[in-house]
């Protein structure tokens, strides 16, 4: 109690659990625990427990691992309402994964509340002060909102029509009693903008831009596209052109996600407006083993699955030299995190389609990467999804230096618990001892994602400069 400063125990500890989900009023339903090995290391698996309203056993709820596993027991729980008395959550359904409900009266009755044959569905829209859920989200060509919550998709259909352009509007919190909410208003030439919606008088005011520096400066539309692959396979990507250009024979950047267990989505991005007000068309691919698009797109990861994915890559650069969109010799990629990884294999694989590659904290080695978890809990997890053959020398950059043509360069901080900075370290030298060009600049205390705007500016600046130059630009 915050404001007599008392406290009491609402559960007593367990040490082996790694989460609790409450009804929304303080009272805990769900409990998970990560499985381990005899050696105690993490196993993929989760697995869940619940009570009966009013009593203080635990039984089993479910398990969780991956979409490899299907039926009521493969469930992972995300929030509980009490007044249905169901757990909220995620199962897999013929490779996508769909929003369930499961009754938590004994009988563990499930319910498909939601569900696509093409993406994953994969948010929860919650509001007000019990996280009470409404409806979910999920991202084709952009995010789309489904409400259970009649009143709250009717206001969310009228908000988003009275808001000039294309936006997307999320609510961000509200008072106890919902009658006045705190919304966040975003979009691709929308930088974020937070405003307060009194429902009983239709008010909407302005509360304060997200980014005030971005106010009333002019923002590159981005556009979904389709692009196909080598074996003919289409990819969704987009791509942002330079405002105000004919968006032919451009100079173009590729811009492969991080993850690789994420995907790219329509919306701001403060990278890719950055490149595109200093001229530069980008292009985002949602490469295979990209989340979001069900088991078979995802592959068997980003990692085991390189070829195909890295193959994706390289062919969204030749799909911009082939539509004109990007002049040949002013070609080059940037990534950050696996879009690192996937930058500079793509040089690798095709020496001479990128003229110039610029990677932030990338895995270099899988190697490496692996040896990086191991004497934390993870290390099997690890290892499972690096796998093991000859991949790990074929799909290390590092490992392959001697192949690369373009010039490189490399960013990475020194506490990165992500990916480690040797990883840049080691790639740096490779490059250097095959007589490649190379500059490597190190954040002396930041992480994986180099949370200072300090770094981040010079890093644009750094990175615009450098193709400037390699590309010839100036």
């Amino acid at each position: 109690d915050t404001i007599k400063g008392r406290r009491h125990r609402v559960e007593k500890p367990d040490e082996f659990a790694t989460g609790y989900i409450t009804d929304g009023h303080g009272t805990i339903r769900v409990k998970s625990r990560q499985q381990t090995g005899a050696t105690g290391l993490l196993k993929p698996s989760e697995d869940f427990f619940y009570r009966t309203p009013g009593d203080w056993e635990w039984q089993w709820l479910s398990s969780w691992g991956g979409p490899q596993e299907a039926g009521v027991l493969s469930f992972e729980p995300l929030a509980v309402d009490g007044k249905s008395n169901r757990a909220f959550g995620w199962a897999w359904e013929n490779g996508h994964r769909g929003l369930y409900a499961v009754a938590l009266d004994g009988s563990l009755t499930r319910e498909k509340l939601f569900a696509a044959d093409d993406v994953d569905i994969d948010g929860l829209i919650r509001i007000g002060r019990d996280n009470r859920v409404v409806g979910l989200s999920y991202a084709r060509e952009r995010r789309e909102q489904v409400y259970f919550d009649p009143e709250m998709g009717a206001l969310s259909k009228a908000l988003a029509g009275a808001l000039p352009g294309e936006v997307a509007v999320r609510v961000v919190d509200a008072d106890r009693e919902e009658k006045n909410l705190l919304l966040r208003v975003t979009g691709d030439t929308e930088p974020g903008m937070l405003y307060l919606f009194n429902k009983a008088e239709r008010r909407l005011e302005e509360v304060l831009p997200v980014r005030p520096k971005l106010v009333d400066l002019a923002l590159a539309p981005m556009k979904p596209v389709m692009f196909p692959a080598g074996d003919g396979v289409q990819i969704p990507g987009y791509l942002t052109l330079p405002p105000g250009s004919t968006g032919r024979d451009l100079p173009a950047i590729v811009m492969p996600h991080g993850g690789p267990s994420a995907r790219d989505e329509w919306g701001f991005d403060w990278m890719v407006q950055f490149f595109a007000a200093r001229g530069f068309a980008v292009l985002q691919p949602n490469y295979r083993g990209s989340a979001g698009y069900g088991s078979e797109w995802y592959k068997e990861n980003g990692f085991k699955s390189w070829k195909t994915a890295i193959g994706d890559v390289n062919d969204a650069g030749r799909w911009l030299v082939a539509q004109g969109i990007a002049a040949p010799d002013k070609l080059a990629i940037f990534g950050w995190s696996y879009g690192g990884y996937a930058a500079l294999q793509s040089g690798v694989l095709d020496p001479d389609l990128f003229k110039a590659v610029v990677a932030v904290a990338p895995v270099t080695d899988f190697e490496i990467l692996r040896s990086e978890a191991e004497g934390f809990t993870n290390a099997a997890l690890v290892r499972e999804e690096i796998g093991s053959g000859p991949h790990l020398r074929e799909g290390s950059p590092a490992q392959n230096a001697d192949k690369i043509k373009a010039p490189v360069l490399l960013f990475h901080g020194t506490l990165d618990q992500n990916v480690g900075v040797r990883e840049s370290q080691v790639m740096a030298k490779k490059l250097q001892q095959a007589g490649k060009s190379v500059r490597y600049v190190e954040f002396d205390g930041l992480d994986h994602f180099l949370y200072s705007s300090e770094a981040r500016t010079q890093l644009l600046a750094d990175s615009d400069a450098f193709l400037h130059t390699q590309l010839k630009l100036d």
